[in-house]
């Protein structure tokens, strides 16, 4: 029986279904971060597999474009020893008008147990986790405008391990938050697990103006943003998701925006760089800053294959 205040949870409060960091309770973020702490070392042994997933079939369906998270996905399954189908969605039935809910029926009628779902709209791994049945499980992995839960709790554990308590971090998010489902994940899951400052820094045509009730501090300048910052995330311009003129170009929101060597000078000195990506190198973030001391954007990549053991190996241990 899902808990009746959050479709992520069973009756007992415990995670059947990631959809994202809203709602979710510091107490099973946090019991994510340390599951993955422990999965972390199996990528460093000669054999990467652990029984935990042994006879579970997990169905990746990716109706958008992907690379790290898609393959990311692949590996965490099969580390856990799960039965992985990435579906080809371009030369599925759902290329010939088959429904959403059709081919999730089909699909469960071939003994799933776990759909990692990304899709273009919102709200499309609810009503997924809405039709399956109790002993299937659904993570988000990234819909629409709306949220990329295992991303933003990579983004965690990046964090956490870089820096340990998240109670004294001031924390910058910079770039084009408007259409950052990353962005939104990692709000949630930062104001849940206490970072006391969390700052959204970018042009006002990219950055909503509802943001300061998510309890954000909300900056449109670049100093501003990142001084004396402990951890700043830069976004990718989505130029695919932007319609109209927003910006004058990209090489203008450069000129103001782009993390620079000199710029990032403005936050702590030991403070780290993230990015989700995929990078616009010379945009968004400098090439001498993605491949400077500062930057942890290939850990953030590494760190994401355990987060998404944790999340799938978490699920599957619960009922609905």
């Amino acid at each position: 029986m899902i808990h009746p205040r959050n479709p992520q949870l069973n009756k007992n409060g415990e995670l059947v279904h990631l959809l994202s960091t809203e709602g979710l309770p510091k107490a099973i973020l946090t019991q994510i971060l340390d599951t993955a702490a422990n999965f972390v070392s199996v990528s460093d042994r000669e054999v990467k597999k652990v029984p935990l997933l042994r006879g579970k079939s997990v169905f990746n369906l990716f109706f958008e474009n992907s690379t790290r998270t898609r393959t990311t996905f692949d590996i965490a399954a099969t580390r856990l020893s799960a039965d992985v189908y990435t579906l080809d969605i371009a030369r599925s039935s759902a290329s010939k008008g088959e429904s959403l809910l059709d081919t999730i029926a089909n699909l469960s009628a071939m003994a799933a147990d776990i759909f990692v779902v990304r899709h273009s709209e919102s709200g499309a791994p609810y009503l997924i986790a809405q039709h399956v049945a109790p002993h299937v499980h659904v993570v988000n992995a990234g819909d629409g405008r709306h949220a990329h839960p295992t991303q933003g709790l990579l983004d965690m554990y990046t964090i956490r391990h870089f820096k340990g308590d998240f109670s004294k971090l001031t924390v910058a998010i910079v770039g084009d938050v408007l259409h950052s489902r990353v962005a939104r994940s990692d709000i949630h899951a930062l104001t849940t697990l206490g970072c006391p400052e969390v700052r959204v820094v970018g042009p006002r045509t990219l950055v909503p103006s509802d943001l300061s009730q998510m309890g954000v501090r909300v900056c449109h300048t670049l100093e501003e943003g990142i001084k004396g910052a402990d951890v700043v995330i830069t976004l990718r311009l989505q130029n695919e998701r932007m319609s109209g003129a927003l910006l004058p170009s990209s090489q203008e929101y450069a000129k103001s925006f782009g993390l620079t060597p000199e710029r990032l000078a403005w936050a702590k000195p030991d403070a780290i760089v993230m990015h989700p990506g995929p990078v616009n190198r010379g945009v968004e973030i400098a090439s001498s800053v993605v491949d400077g001391k500062q930057s942890v954007v290939l850990p953030q990549v590494t760190f994401g294959i355990a987060v998404r053991m944790a999340v799938m190996s978490i699920v599957a241990g619960n009922e609905a």
